[in-house]
């Protein structure tokens, strides 16, 4: 039976080790943001800076590394705050506030990953009709689509979870607020708002996946039944880098997300919510860097330029 007084404030479980092995999180989790907001930062500015990158691709791209800044701006300072403060109390306010913000983006870049997907599509199954169709036109309006969608699916989100009844005891077995944990502190039957948040992850994870899975079956088709070896090989390599973000992030997201909260073992939720939520973002500027030439090249020139300078 749980304790019938509303509270207004949660108190975050994170990691609940020794000291030393808190100094030790403390530093990594340090180092990953700063490498992250970094890596991110400057794949922005290499894009908006070259003129040889002004595609759709990087455009996309470039949007992708914008939210993963804020991605990791929303939960990584408030835990680094509490590695050093020792004070791991959130208002209920700033919870759903937290919640709103990690799933709008959570959702958008679902979306973005198949528009990405899409613009893929039509540059190898389409290539003569591409420069026509994803249009500066077309391009904005598919990342405002992204956007628009990801910040409205989670709006209905929140909206419902914020209005259920929350009750002691009012710790939260995670690092942030996110949806599962949360909803186990509520004080009435959560079955309907289980019900309604499984169904909107599913909309918002497996109508893009099922527009990935199209596109990139049409993109190997088209590969296969290239003649010569160099287009496979180049058609090939503009995609590998955004197919491995897709597995990464889809994986941890549909395993997170696309499945009833009450078999979620919360331990294990902490550490795949680490992967995706802190890892992934620090890993997709590499993933694109290291598998794109194109990406490569204009680094080296970035790098050279710096050098020469000094």
């Amino acid at each position: 039976m749980k304790n019938q007084t509303a509270i207004n404030e949660f108190i975050l479980l994170g990691f609940s080790y020794g000291l030393q092995v808190q100094t030790l999180l403390y530093l990594i989790f340090l180092v990953i943001y700063i490498v992250t907001i970094t890596e991110n930062a400057i794949i922005i500015f290499v894009v908006k800076r070259n003129h040889q990158l002004q595609k759709p691709m990087y455009y996309f791209l470039g949007n992708l590394s914008f939210l993963e800044i804020w991605y990791v701006s929303v939960t990584l300072p408030k835990l680094l705050f509490a590695f050093w403060s020792k004070n791991m109390t959130i208002s209920f306010s700033s919870c759903m506030t937290q919640l709103y913000f990690f799933i709008s983006l959570m959702c958008t870049e679902c979306v973005l990953l198949a528009v990405m997907a899409y613009d893929r599509y039509l540059a190898v199954c389409h290539p003569l009709r591409y420069p026509a169709i994803m249009t500066h036109k077309l391009c904005f309006q598919l990342s405002l689509l992204s956007w628009a969608g990801g910040f409205s699916i989670s709006l209905v989100k929140v909206s419902f979870i914020s209005s259920l009844p929350f009750c002691g005891p009012q710790v939260i077995n995670h690092f942030f607020c996110d949806i599962s944990p949360v909803l186990n502190l509520s004080c009435t039957d959560i079955s309907l708002a289980e019900t309604v948040d499984f169904a909107l992850a599913l909309v918002i994870l497996l109508v893009p996946l099922v527009i990935i899975i199209f596109s990139y079956g049409c993109i190997l088709s088209t590969i296969l039944s290239m003649s010569a070896v160099h287009g496979r090989r180049r058609a090939f390599s503009t995609c590998t880098s955004h197919f491995t973000v897709v597995i990464i992030f889809f994986s941890a997201t549909l395993f997170m997300y696309a499945r009833p909260r009450r078999i979620h073992p919360f331990n294990l939720n902490k550490i795949v919510s680490v992967f995706y939520a802190v890892f992934t973002p620090a890993l997709n500027p590499l993933i694109y860097c290291l598998r794109n030439k194109e990406v490569k090249e204009i680094m080296r020139k970035v790098i050279g330029r710096s050098s020469s300078a000094d």
